[in-house]
């Protein structure tokens, strides 16, 4: 009998979870944010851990003009709904982090997700829209937030995987598996009367 881990499974259920509970997170419907991964093609540990992709432009439109063009982003359906954001972990770097880094990432991406839920990510005043000027004060902000979650009474069964780096998973599970989609392209729309 085959084995396995569904990572993607895992980490949907455990977001799912963060924004039923914590009030800052509480606008995310995971519903339309499907959780996949990607291999990290170098060993080193150091780099990106997860990446959020908006699939909608500012404000939540689903065109914008670039250079005289108007371009869309190619739509992705998953589990019968239409995706506004893809959630995208980096294994096995991600993994390999601390159990407070893993957290902290996943804090650090699910924040990213615009309040309105449009599509579009959080956008914060100057010219670091993404992390208020600050990476590193935005990450002990999203520190905060999953000490917070942690205090919530959260189920060891959501987040033991967390407590274990990827070796250490493979061995206790087996083979980590999960969702795989591609970044969407953008499309080129033709011009509208």
């Amino acid at each position: 009998m085959a084995r396995y881990f569904d990572f993607c499974r895992a980490m949907t259920l455990l977001c799912e979870d963060i924004c039923q509970r914590h009030p800052e997170f509480c606008h995310v419907r995971m519903s339309h944010v499907p959780v996949t991964f990607a291999q990290t093609r170098s060993p080193v540990e150091w780099g990106v851990q997860a990446r959020l992709t908006p699939l909608r432009f500012e404000g939540g439109s689903p065109v914008e003009r670039r250079k005289g063009r108007l371009w869309t982003v190619q739509r992705v359906h998953h589990m019968g709904n239409e995706a506004l954001y893809i959630l995208t972990f980096l294994l096995p770097r991600f993994l390999n982090l601390s159990f407070d880094e893993k957290l902290i990432t996943i804090f650090h991406e699910l924040y990213h997700i615009s309040p309105d839920f449009n599509g579009d990510i959080r956008r914060f005043s100057g010219s670091c829209y993404m992390h208020t000027g600050s990476q590193k004060s935005y990450d002990r902000q999203m520190a905060v937030y999953s000490k917070e979650y942690l205090q919530m009474g959260v189920s060891e069964e959501l987040i033991r995987f967390l407590r274990l780096d990827f070796g250490t998973l493979q061995k206790q599970c087996g083979d980590v598996v999960g969702l795989r989609i591609a970044i969407p392209r953008l499309i080129p729309l033709e011009k509208v009367a």
